[in-house]
């Protein structure tokens, strides 16, 4: 069985902002805090923290950010591009833009998670992992 590890954490994401909830854990993997690293410099959550559960176990436990005064979670969605049964891949002339700017697209190059802007930037292409916005 096949599981999509990516997929995972953006439904543990997803599911955590619907039920308005102020913290969330997910289990560590290099790839999950390099997601979770972008969302908190784009200021899509609050913070978030390494934490080791015994010798062998670590997760990520994230703060999540809603609006101050109507309590409505700054991430409206959180969306899987690339699965693994069908991966999409893009040059940095096709880079989408998500929302005409508003939102982000994550973007797996070769060197390493960034973001489309920076991608566009640095004018290297890869795998769209997800939009958020």
């Amino acid at each position: 069985m096949i599981t999509d590890k990516i997929a995972d954490c953006l439904t543990i994401i997803r599911n955590g902002y619907l039920s308005k909830n102020l913290i969330i854990e997910i289990p560590f993997s290099n790839l999950k805090k390099d997601i979770i690293k972008i969302l908190y410099n784009q200021g899509f959550i609050s913070s978030y923290k390494i934490i080791k559960i015994n010798k062998f176990k670590l997760m990520i436990k994230v703060a999540m950010k809603y609006n101050k005064y109507t309590g409505i979670s700054v991430i409206k969605c959180i969306k899987r591009i690339s699965k693994p049964s069908l991966r999409k891949y893009c040059n940095y002339k096709n880079i989408p833009r998500v929302l005409n700017g508003l939102g982000i697209a994550i973007i797996s190059t070769s060197k390493g998670l960034m973001t489309d802007k920076k991608a566009r930037e640095n004018k290297i292409g890869g795998e769209i992992i997800c939009y958020i916005y």
